[in-house]
């Protein structure tokens, strides 16, 4: 009866309440928050950014985010300053093709899809510095990109020659590996045919063998760092 009497009271803790209070007050007081200016005991957890592709989270999202930010709270409560940025990968074709399936811009589609996985995430409590977020489709971000490949290409290191891709006729694009299903486009399923285009590339080739001596010098798991030799 009392093991029976202590599950119930489990059952009635209301978390609703309890965890926005708190995730208020962490937001107000920006508890997350990092003062970049101190190099002190500094650590950087970073996740894979989210495809904004779809307008909600599922629980797979948080199979790859709730170890990693327990993580990152571990370290803070080693005394770390930990700086976990939040971000979404926004460009390509799933947003894309998001946004064709609803019938509206991706522009739009993009904006309003971060804004609902945004709220999710600060509902599930997790530990990002939202005040370092970042969106890819954003020009204040991808003028950045944009000047790292033109510094890339002033040194030689960006180049284009022809090469074969994988062609969709109908989507009059090119498919990564992934996005050819048996043969199809996983967009509008007309057959893929493969086609020389000229294609930009990096000259990582210059720099193979001192990015293969750093391996030994980093705290990778042996199976990540044979999947890089390879």
């Amino acid at each position: 009866q009392t093991l029976h009497k202590r599950y119930d009271n489990l059952m009635e803790y209301p978390f609703k309440e309890i965890e926005a209070k708190w995730q208020k007050r962490w937001e107000e007081t920006g508890a997350h928050r990092l003062d970049m200016s101190d190099n002190t005991s500094k650590y950087y957890c970073l996740v894979m950014f989210i495809y904004p592709s779809a307008d909600r989270l599922h629980v797979g999202h948080w199979y790859n985010y709730g170890p990693a930010d327990s993580w990152a709270r571990y370290k803070k409560m080693c005394g770390f300053r930990v700086f976990e940025p939040m971000g979404y990968d926004a460009f390509g074709l799933p947003a894309e093709n998001y946004a064709i399936q609803k019938g509206i811009h991706p522009a739009k589609s993009t904006a309003e899809n971060i804004d609902h996985i945004r709220r999710q995430l600060k509902a599930i409590g997790a530990m990002y510095d939202w005040s370092k977020e970042i969106n890819t489709s954003s020009p204040e971000y991808y003028r950045w990109t944009q000047w790292l490949f033109l510094q890339l290409y002033k040194k030689g290191l960006a180049y284009r020659k022809l090469s074969p891709v994988n062609w969709c006729p109908k989507c009059v694009t090119v498919l990564a590996n992934e996005q050819v299903l048996d043969g199809y486009c996983e967009r509008c399923g007309t057959q893929v045919t493969k086609k020389d285009m000229e294609q930009w590339f990096f000259k990582i080739t210059d720099y193979a063998d001192r990015l293969l001596d750093g391996l030994s010098r980093i705290d990778w798991p042996d199976r990540t760092k044979l999947m890089q030799i390879n």
